[in-house]
């Protein structure tokens, strides 16, 4: 693996130094003309207002969030207890060791994904330092100071991102092993609570971490140093959470696959231990459902408050407006970082009074009701402190109640939405035993097209439904908000994307309650336990435990169950964010363009040519990305079972080698990383050259690729999901492992893993990562349009659309089973 490494690690250096030089010539060609302009700067150029000049509830603001810094503590101890909890759990020693191997082998493949980020950040740190060092300064600033603010922060961003991922990998690599433990007492609430501790140990972290890093900024950084440090952090973050989710994505369903389709090959169990796959498969369970996730959520969490900042800025002239604003956005975090811990807190003790000692239950039970109590405690509290922070609003005494709506409208979309994913991905959902049923009578092929109807109808209901909930909140954006600041529905959509991650604690928590659940299976088969002499007896002496293997294992397996129901519900919740979310960023966009909406508004009209051609060739690019995604995830997956249907020993053996299972792990890291070097380079010129076609058809294309990538990411997360739990329902309920129904929905099932966990959840990182870099992008376009014509903005989009394009040829041409490179 450290030879591949190395040599894809020197591959990489050379393209990207190419690439890297001829961005740097290209931009140098204009850079005198460039560096007269100093009018630019873009959101690093806005100062932020003095919060201690607004008093509230008798403090000024700068005090009142001071204390912010206090709750933010409590979440990270509340995490770290958690943590501490987990692993003190009693676990057998062959559990303990596999989860160990399972952790190490996450290690490897995050230490070679930071290098690989690192690479990665080159390209955003040349831009960065040609814009903001040469091209165009911050006006006013030192870019001696200016620029390494800027280039720290990013760098804070990606650290970010990367060490909640990290957090999450080792919190539940703990909790793998001690779920799969709990089975053998026969109860099933213990086996319930551990993933559950796990996720919200995660998420509470997770939110701390990141409300903690954008307290600090708005705290303690100078308010006209404020916007380049938000800038720097929410592109880094963005960089870190594209790369880790794609990559990741890319990663588990290469695994995946090549593990379950050797039960068909083989006809052997789930995660038989001589399957040198199935560590891979429970290292990928971690990369893709717990790094991918972690550091998604960190990302949207922050890039959604970087916008509604951004928008305060821009939109409202009143510096005690916009203090009274910014000090209620963050105190709504802040209290529901409350609300999430409080709701879980009630929960407990509800689920533990009517489960700890059933001796059955429903696993999705308790998950659901904790999704509703923190949307309803959530909403409680959003009156309640809206109330006492803001009474009047810019004179209005009616505004508080209207905004809190705003907000509860998104904080019920967290909740209304986790329901309906589970109509058509749940395994008591009509549509998925639909899936099954098409399967026993037509084979593969209908159950995979039933899948397709199952995420095809999901995307219908899933989208009316955000489109009600953000319609409820421009509507009341119209009673008087238009008084005290420009396009207050784009405020209103800004506010939704808010709300939906008012539960962020709880919405990473059901999230990565899957992965655990998936692992503690795993485990239990590849720990052999049963195979023990006289473990019987150690047991009963050593824990007290009279076990039963049976029930133990198929409580694990309809666990997982539940696991990929909330798996799935997490997913549109994200990727509503961050569309709604893009939709106030590229409000800034617009209101750079057009000066404050006073000029070429109607370029942002089907009546511009250019705008339209832009709405068209969004969804060219998110089509492109999802065949590329797959793509990587197809050769990689061929090469992986090519390797284990070569190297499978089953008989006189117990389990896979340790160098054969690091092999696979090997294969799924290298074309994890080859498909993720082809599209962040195909993505980051993409955005270039869009942007320096026209400003207004960039705007087109950033509006197209938000709306194209919600809606195919959402059939495609919940049509995967449909797959997913069919397949467990014939192996839980049906108990049909092995047979030809078997066979059929495991097929439904790998064509569903990179639906689900590689191309419609790798959407949301790079629809917010375009348009945040986008913003750099298209001012420099204005500028060099403005002081060489367009010619040279032309000749250079051109460049940059070859470029990309060379790199859209490679991630099929390139990745080609029959031409990827020698293995």
């Amino acid at each position: 693996m450290q030879t591949w490494l190395s040599s894809a690690w020197s591959q990489g250096c050379s393209a990207l130094n190419k690439a890297i030089a001829a961005t740097g010539l290209l931009f140098i060609s204009g850079s005198e003309a460039l560096a007269e302009s100093h009018e630019a700067g873009g959101e690093a150029n806005l100062k932020l207002p003095d919060l201690s000049k607004v008093s509230f509830l008798g403090v000024n603001g700068h005090k009142l969030l001071l204390f912010g810094l206090l709750v933010c503590v409590f979440g990270l101890l509340f995490g770290l207890a958690i943590y501490r909890r987990l692993k003190s759990l009693p676990v057998h020693r062959t559990m303990k060791e596999i989860s160990e191997l399972i952790y190490e082998t996450c290690k490897t493949y995050l230490v070679t994904q930071g290098k690989f980020l690192m690479l990665l950040w080159v390209f955003i740190a040349v831009v960065i330092v040609l814009y903001f060092g040469w091209l165009s300064p911050v006006p006013g600033k030192s870019v001696a100071l200016t620029l390494p603010i800027i280039l720290f922060f990013s760098l804070v961003g990606i650290a970010g991102s990367y060490g909640v991922a990290w957090f999450g990998i080792r919190v539940n690599t703990f909790a793998n092993s001690r779920t799969a433990f709990a089975s053998l007492r026969g109860k099933p609430y213990p086996i319930y609570h551990t993933p559950l501790e796990a996720g919200m140990s995660i998420g509470m972290m997770l939110i701390s971490v990141e409300l903690l890093m954008m307290l600090l900024i708005l705290l303690f950084i100078p308010g006209d140093y404020a916007g380049p440090c938000f800038i720097g952090f929410a592109i880094g973050e963005s960089l870190g959470a594209a790369a880790l989710r794609i990559a990741g994505g890319i990663f588990t369903k290469i695994a995946d696959i090549g593990s379950d389709l050797m039960k068909i090959v083989f006809k052997i169990k789930e995660d038989d231990a001589r399957n040198p796959g199935v560590i891979a498969d429970c290292t990928g369970d971690n990369a893709g459902d717990s790094v991918g996730p972690s550091a998604d959520g960190f990302e949207t969490y922050g890039v959604t408050g970087v916008a509604l900042i951004t928008f305060i800025l821009l939109a409202v002239k009143s510096p005690t407006l916009q203090v009274q604003l910014l000090v209620w956005i963050f105190v709504m975090r802040i209290v529901m970082l409350i609300a999430s811990a409080l709701a879980y807190f009630i929960n407990g003790v509800i689920a533990k009074a009517k489960y700890a000692n059933a001796d059955k239950m429903n696993y999705e039970a308790p998950l659901t009701s904790l999704v509703w109590i923190t949307s309803f405690v959530s909403i409680a509290l959003t009156y309640i402190i809206s109330s006492k922070i803001i009474p009047t609003l810019g004179g209005d005494p009616s505004q508080w109640w209207k905004l809190a709506t705003i907000i509860s409208c998104g904080t019920l979309a967290g909740a209304i939405i986790p329901e309906l994913v589970k109509v058509f991905t749940s395994t008591e959902s009509r549509h998925t035993k639909e899936v099954v049923t098409s399967a026993e009578q037509g084979g593969a092929s209908l159950g995979i097209l039933s899948g397709f109807v199952a995420g095809n109808f999901s995307a219908y209901y899933i989208g009316l439904a955000m489109v009600l909930l953000m319609s409820v909140g421009y509507l009341i954006s119209t009673m008087g908000l238009e008084h005290q600041m420009l396009a207050p529905a784009v405020f209103a959509f800004g506010l939704v994307a808010f709300g939906f991650l008012g539960m962020g604690p709880v919405t990473i928590a059901v999230d990565s309650y899957g992965p655990v659940t998936d692992n503690a299976q795993s485990v239990y088969e590849l720990s052999l336990i049963e195979q023990v002499p006289n473990i019987k007896q150690e047991l009963k002496k050593d824990y007290n435990i009279d076990v039963n293997f049976e029930r133990a294992k198929e409580m694990l397996e309809a666990n997982d169950g539940a696991g990929n129901t909330f798996k799935a519900t997490a997913k549109p919740v994200l990727i509503g964010t961050a569309v709604v979310g893009a939709t106030t960023m590229i409000f800034s966009i617009i209101m750079a363009l057009t000066h404050g909406l006073t000029e070429n508004v109607n370029n942002l009209s089907l009546l511009h040519a250019p705008f339209v051609l832009g709405l068209v060739t969004g969804g060219a690019m998110i089509y492109w990305f999802t065949g590329a995604s797959t793509q990587a995830v197809t050769t990689g997956a061929y090469r992986a079972v090519e390797f284990i249907k070569a190297n499978i020993k089953l008989e006189g053996v117990e389990k896979a080698s340790v160098a054969d299972s690091k092999k696979v792990v090997e294969i799924c890291t290298k074309y994890a990383q080859k498909g993720m070097l082809n599209i962040f380079i195909a993505v980051f010129f993409a955005t270039l050259a869009f942007a320096f076609v026209e400003p207004f058809f960039f705007i087109g294309y950033l509006f197209s690729i938000a709306i194209f990538g919600l809606y195919q990411a959402i059939f495609m997360a919940n049509a995967g999901g449909a797959w997913d739990n069919a397949k467990k329902i014939v192996e839980v309920e049906l108990k049909q492992k092995g047979t030809p129904l078997h066979d059929a929905t495991v097929v439904g099932d790998t064509v569903g893993d990179p639906f689900k966990d590689t191309s419609s959840v790798a959407l949301n990182p790079v629809i917010k990562f375009t348009t945040l870099f986008g913003l750099l992008a298209v001012e420099l376009a204005v500028q060099l349009t403005a002081s060489q014509g367009n010619t040279m903005t032309h000749i250079l989009a051109a460049v940059f659309f070859l470029v990309s394009l060379t790199f859209v040829y490679r991630s099929f041409y390139k990745m080609r089973i029959g031409a990827d490179a020698k293995h």
